[in-house]
């Protein structure tokens, strides 16, 4: 397998000049290393390389991991579809959860972290192709969405994050990132007290670069840093 110190650097270069073509600093960039289904020992490297956030699909997988490694060289972000039997460990194990696609779990989120002691940082997951297999809220439900978010008082709401259809081209993504981008731009403007949504999570190792040309904050990479996963 290629060694992950030089597929890291690659993705670097690639942030760096999709940023700089989208007149924006590569810094404004946080790149999500995806390490589902990537052994510990290839994570171990990846920090090592210099990754210092991680994103997992699984709970379960997550919480072997993160015993394993802890959060000392690197934070995590749940990326994957949360049930809601899973969010007591997945409050104590995240550092982020960019999957929020449902108002019944942001509810148990909100009751699990109040428990706790804590404020939960969350992003809102868009279904943005209104895809019958994916979830998410709609975007014409999405004033409604956020201003019942914005009242659970154990949730930060940070910005919003999507997973467009899987594309054979990377610019077949593009129109989807616009309308995400339109999405926040427009949430800002309705002044929601207590959101703070400064966070865009989109693109993947396919079409990343397109997502940061369209104003992506986040992005998820897996496949381009830690090579193809098992079948």
């Amino acid at each position: 397998m290629a060694s992950i110190k030089e597929n890291l650097e690659r993705v670097r270069e690639r942030i760096s000049r999709a940023a700089e073509r989208s007149g924006r600093r590569p810094e404004e960039v946080l790149l999500v290393a995806v390490s589902k289904m990537v052994p510990v020992e290839r994570i171990q490297e990846g920090i090592a390389a210099g990754l210092s956030i991680l994103g997992e699909n699984r709970v379960q997988e997550a919480k072997e991991k993160i015993q394993a490694l802890g959060h000392a060289g690197a934070s995590w972000h749940l990326v994957g579809h949360l049930q809601t039997n899973k969010v007591k460990d997945a409050i104590a194990l995240f550092d982020l959860i960019q999957s929020v696609d449902r108002l019944s779990l942001a509810e148990e989120l909100d009751r699990r972290a109040r428990a706790a002691g804590k404020r939960v940082d969350v992003l809102a997951q868009i279904n943005v192709a209104a895809e019958a297999t994916k979830t998410g809220f709609a975007p014409d439900e999405l004033r409604s969405a956020l201003e019942t978010l914005a009242r659970l008082e154990g949730l930060r709401v940070r910005g919003l994050m999507a997973i467009p259809p899987e594309p054979q081209e990377p610019e077949d993504s593009r129109p989807y990132f616009k309308t995400m981008r339109t999405l926040l731009e427009t949430a800002r403007g309705w002044w929601i007290p207590s959101l703070d949504l400064d966070a865009l999570s989109m693109g993947m190792s396919a079409d990343f670069e397109i997502a940061i040309e369209e104003g992506a904050t986040i992005v998820r990479v897996g496949t381009a840093i830690f090579g193809p996963r098992p079948a």
